[in-house]
């Protein structure tokens, strides 16, 4: 059925928070919309300037998804006029002799390395939505996006005049090498910084210079589920090692596997610190050259009890240690870079890898980080962010012992963006997940981030992408539900 200028923004759904661009969300459903015969051949669309107000984004947004349907045919554009649609319904498909509908032609035979992906449930299969207390986030809303953008714009125009340059940008690096050193303790040149799309391609570009199929890697249990995905796909030996009060449990009389993954200075998920003794044992443990340790920081930025713990990476005297870090948390999801402080003897192997698998971040976002960091914006941010996550903390874990002390136990982190609550009775933290997702509060279960059988059970709960608020309305929600 045909539908109305009035009724278009109404069957656009835009989400914010998606990993897929504005841009490309209006255009797939602008496309779904005539492809299905609602807005038909000869139909003029809604001007730029009167849907970008209706759906609440920018006028370019809309100007680029109307150029990328015309440029494929769907519309015919000119300027001063609103688009008008040139094909009936699934013409545009036909025509490329693209069979409808789509017909199976059996299950596809993956590879061992996509086999083994598959199997590890990460990226998470539930893809739950960005509400209140999603662990795992910053707030997006406070970042200083004005700023960025001038350090974009500075950086796309110095883009149009530069050759190609090197993938790794010096200055970004050179940057990177003076914070990491003041407020981390890491103990590295420039030179041995490389920058990723993430801080998972970290974990990827590691496995795949190092780890030789049957080979074993330690990883914390529970943990990060990234690490084991990674290194699974690889084809090692994944072993969870469970944890105490001090972080991953040391192994005595075990011998050392080939990679030990770790995040000592804020353990994911609970939290926890690992102490000087047991960060000096490990760093002991095999033989240099034949162990090496992978130290995951994703969110050292944020420490609020005390000053925070220098990092494993500067306490190692035999370069064994790869430091891995994100600006997802610190910043923006949005901003797609990360970085691996890599061990001097092999950062020709990693550079090599690097180029080779295309892990490679864009230049001009390399540049305008660059600036970002130099001006002193991201300390400002930083210094910013820690006063608000503090107090955001401060309040769950309030509301959470005022409210839902007779459930759950709060284990109080001394920084981070999230925390754990443990279940008092019973371990249905999955059940308890569900209901708390149908009621409008999202968090994760503690079991499932078990590498093996899972022992603990609780809730992951986010508190930093949150405003007081929007915590305390979540906060009623999980009492009626509990």
């Amino acid at each position: 059925m045909p539908v109305s200028d009035d009724m278009i923004a109404a069957l656009i759904e835009l989400k914010r928070t998606g990993e897929e661009g504005l841009v490309a969300q209006l255009a797939s459903q602008l496309r779904e919309l005539i492809g299905s015969g609602r807005i038909g051949r000869g139909r003029a669309l809604p001007s730029s300037r009167r849907l970008a107000s209706e759906l609440g984004v920018s006028r370019n947004t809309v100007t680029y998804a109307f150029e990328q349907l015309a440029a494929e045919g769907y519309l015919a554009a000119s300027h001063g006029r609103r688009p008008v649609v040139t094909v009936d319904g699934d013409e545009r498909i036909e025509a490329a002799g693209v069979a409808t509908p789509h017909v199976r032609s059996g299950t596809p035979r993956l590879s061992p390395w996509a086999s083994r992906l598959k199997q590890a449930d990460w990226p998470m299969s539930y893809q739950a939505p960005m509400k209140p207390l999603r662990p795992g986030h910053g707030d997006a809303r406070e970042f200083p996006n004005e700023i960025w953008a001038r350090c974009l714009r500075r950086s796309a125009v110095r883009a149009a005049k530069r050759e190609l340059g090197p993938v790794n940008r010096p200055r970004l690096r050179e940057a990177l090498a003076q914070y990491l050193a003041a407020s981390r303790g890491v103990r590295a040149t420039a030179d041995q910084i490389l920058i990723l799309p993430s801080a998972q391609a970290a974990l990827t570009l590691i496995a795949a210079v190092l780890i030789t199929p049957g080979e074993e890697v330690w990883v914390e249990d529970p943990g990060y589920p990234g690490a084991a995905a990674a290194f699974r796909a690889s084809g090692a030996r994944v072993g969870g090692i469970r944890l105490d009060e001090e972080g991953m449990q040391r192994m005595p009389g075990v011998a050392a596997p080939k990679l030990i993954f770790m995040t000592p200075s804020h353990q994911h998920p609970t939290g926890r610190l690992m102490s000087l003794t047991r960060r000096i044992e490990f760093l002991r443990l095999g033989k240099p050259g034949k162990t090496w340790i992978v130290e995951d920081d994703y969110d050292g930025e944020f420490h609020y009890d005390s000053r925070p713990v220098p990092a494993l990476q500067g306490l190692d005297a035999h370069g064994r240690v790869f430091y891995v870090g994100t600006f997802a948390k610190a910043m923006t999801s949005d901003i797609r870079l990360g970085y691996l402080v890599v061990p001097p003897a092999l950062v020709g192997a990693l550079e090599i890898a690097q180029r080779h698998i295309g892990l490679i971040a864009a230049a001009h976002i390399q540049e305008a980080l660059a600036e970002f960091i130099a001006d002193g914006h991201f300390l400002a941010h930083l210094r910013r962010m820690r006063r608000l996550y503090h107090a955001r903390r401060d309040h769950l874990v309030e509301g959470l012992e005022r409210h839902l002390g007779e459930v759950l136990a709060v284990e109080v982190p001394s920084g981070g963006i999230q925390l754990v609550a443990r279940l008092k009775r019973g371990r249905a933290d999955q059940a308890a997940v569900k209901r708390l997702g149908e009621a409008g509060v999202v968090t994760r279960a503690l079991s499932g981030l078990a590498l093996e059988r899972p022992r603990d059970h609780g809730l992951l709960l986010g508190f930093a992408a949150w405003r007081e608020n929007e915590i305390s309305a979540a906060l009623r929600t999980m009492a009626s539900c509990f």
